[in-house]
């Protein structure tokens, strides 16, 4: 069943496009149908509120995004998190281990350097995260530090108050000139959806992050406002599709943000597999940012508590 109809491809608010995303909004649905969106969030709630499918957990877990971005991070603690994870196929040879480790730019070199298992990636924030409230300057080159130090993946943020004040074209440059940076390294760009006032934003800085080189697009920080929900995940969802359609172009999805427990994940599981379909399910293209759901995950697949992370 498809919820989403390509039509009125005006803008809602009845203001111009800007320069090029002029053409690029016109391709797109631009006013979002919130009662379609809500009723597909309300089936993948359902979905995930039935039995459990442990290969659905096992799978979930291999796309998790395992992060620490804490104040209090350090050396100790950065190496601590990743013996864990060296760890992990001695202890659970039956299972896959997580997608990656995302930790700030400085850490990338304990990380990639300390890492025994190549199926795990180094993930780094960048871009002056969580904010991206600084000069473009630095943002590149945080992202190039990071990458020099062995990050095989950059997650940058998206300035929200460019999506709010029309200044479209400044976004996508900075965007770009990252992307540039990373070359084949893998760029996720967090939309920060909490900011972003409206369904319509969201389809936009999405379109914006897609037509600029994102290889992901992530709902948020987690840590400026509100983090991942369903309904904004299913806009890009579906924005992701319309622009595989459009382009031939295949982008990810990650949800990041207060995704603790086994039950929410499988929400964002459920509605990737809707829209966007079995092929998005596994970590090349479908990825959750998190910390304490490898431990909640990992209890509901081996039966019983566990605290390995």
């Amino acid at each position: 069943m498809d919820y989403f109809d390509k039509e009125d491809i005006t803008m809602s608010d009845g203001e111009p496009m800007v320069d090029r995303f002029e053409e690029v909004f016109s391709k797109y649905r631009s006013k979002i149908d919130v009662e379609k969106v809500k009723t597909v969030v309300e089936w993948a709630k359902r979905e995930a509120s039935g039995e459990t499918d442990i290969k659905i957990l096992t799978k979930l877990f291999s796309c998790i995004d395992l992060t620490t971005l804490k104040a209090v991070d350090n050396d100790d603690t950065v190496l601590a998190l990743v013996e864990k994870v060296n760890s992990f196929e001695e202890v659970y040879p039956e299972l896959q281990p997580v997608a990656s480790i995302c930790v700030y730019p400085r850490y990338a070199s304990i990380v990639s350097y300390s890492l025994d298992d190549d199926r795990v990636k180094t993930c780094c924030v960048a871009g002056g995260f969580p904010s991206a409230q600084t000069f473009p300057e630095i943002k590149i080159a945080e992202a190039s530090l990071a990458l020099h130090d062995g990050a095989d993946e950059i997650d940058v943020v998206q300035n929200p108050g460019y999506i709010l004040n029309g200044d479209y074209e400044t976004l996508s440059d900075e965007i770009n000139e990252i992307k540039e940076v990373c070359g084949d390294k893998t760029l996720k760009v967090i939309i920060e959806t909490g900011a972003l006032g409206s369904a319509e934003n969201v389809k936009r800085a999405s379109l914006i992050a897609l037509y600029s080189g994102a290889d992901f697009i992530k709902t948020s920080t987690g840590k400026e406002v509100a983090g991942a929900d369903p309904e904004s995940f299913c806009i890009m969802c579906q924005t992701i599709k319309e622009y595989a359609g459009e382009t031939g172009g295949i982008v990810g999805i990650k949800a990041a943000g207060g995704i603790s427990d086994y039950k929410k994940a499988m929400v964002y599981w459920y509605i990737v597999k809707h829209i966007l379909g079995e092929e998005w399910l596994n970590n090349q293209r479908f990825r959750i940012g998190a910390s304490s759901l490898a431990n909640n995950l990992l209890s509901k697949i081996i039966g019983k508590e566990c605290r390995h992370f």
